[in-house]
């Protein structure tokens, strides 16, 4: 029974799938700090006093937002030339660009949300101690809404994590190119595919579970 197991696909797919979910776990972090630094300066742009930085930051959104990430990262990896920019883009690079400027978009919306949720009379109370509207900003304004934007952000994990998959069309060895690379040499395809639902419901079950312990906790 034991050996009968282990010698089962379930099992010998794992090292492929592990791999590609050390890929889809790497891209998708290192994607979202950048994404939150796009983020954070696309959604600060959109509550900007002047136009022109608004209306920069609110075409960023909206193209982002109104195109999918599949087109967006096929676009940066056989879109973007060598004739049109002077040099390829590597996969990996266009993956991490891809999920990088999709999420902060996304991103953005939560950064102005969190911002905009923040009552008028912390702006005032700021301003009334003599704090300038940059110190208001962030010494009043800003740590109560990051605090606000943690549960959405971690909603927007789970989105990114997902959306890794979407890569392997363009053969980034995120754990669902491993997996088609596996079952294709073994003719193993349900074995494999439900080892890959498995990992990723083993990532995105306990981060749901965290992510609404944290919202109760700090009570947002």
């Amino acid at each position: 029974m034991i050996e009968a197991i282990m010698e089962s696909h379930y099992i010998k797919s794992l090292p492929y799938l592990l791999e590609g979910i050390m890929w889809t776990l790497g891209i998708t972090i290192f994607g979202l700090i950048l994404g939150f630094i796009v983020g954070a300066i696309a959604g600060l742009g959109r509550i900007s006093k002047s136009s022109i930085i608004r209306g920069i930051a609110t075409v960023y959104v909206e193209v982002v937002r109104g195109t999918p990430i599949l087109v967006q990262v096929l676009f940066i990896y056989y879109g973007l030339t060598e004739d049109l920019i002077g040099f390829n883009i590597d996969k990996l690079t266009a993956a991490i660009i891809a999920i990088t400027i999709n999420a902060g978009a996304y991103i953005a919306e939560i950064v102005r949300g969190a911002v905009d949720s923040i009552d008028k009379g912390q702006h005032e109370a700021g301003r009334t101690v003599g704090l300038t509207e940059r110190q208001t900003m962030r010494y009043i304004v800003w740590p109560q809404a990051f605090k606000r934007m943690i549960p959405p952000l971690g909603n927007q994990f789970i989105i990114s994590l997902k959306d890794t998959s979407l890569f392997s069309v363009i053969a980034v060895g995120e754990v669902l190119y491993m997996a088609k690379q596996y079952y294709n040499q073994n003719f193993s395809q349900t074995e494999t595919l439900l080892m890959v639902c498995l990992l990723y419901l083993l990532i995105t079950i306990p981060t749901s579970v965290y992510l609404r312990r944290l919202e109760r906790k700090l009570d947002v």
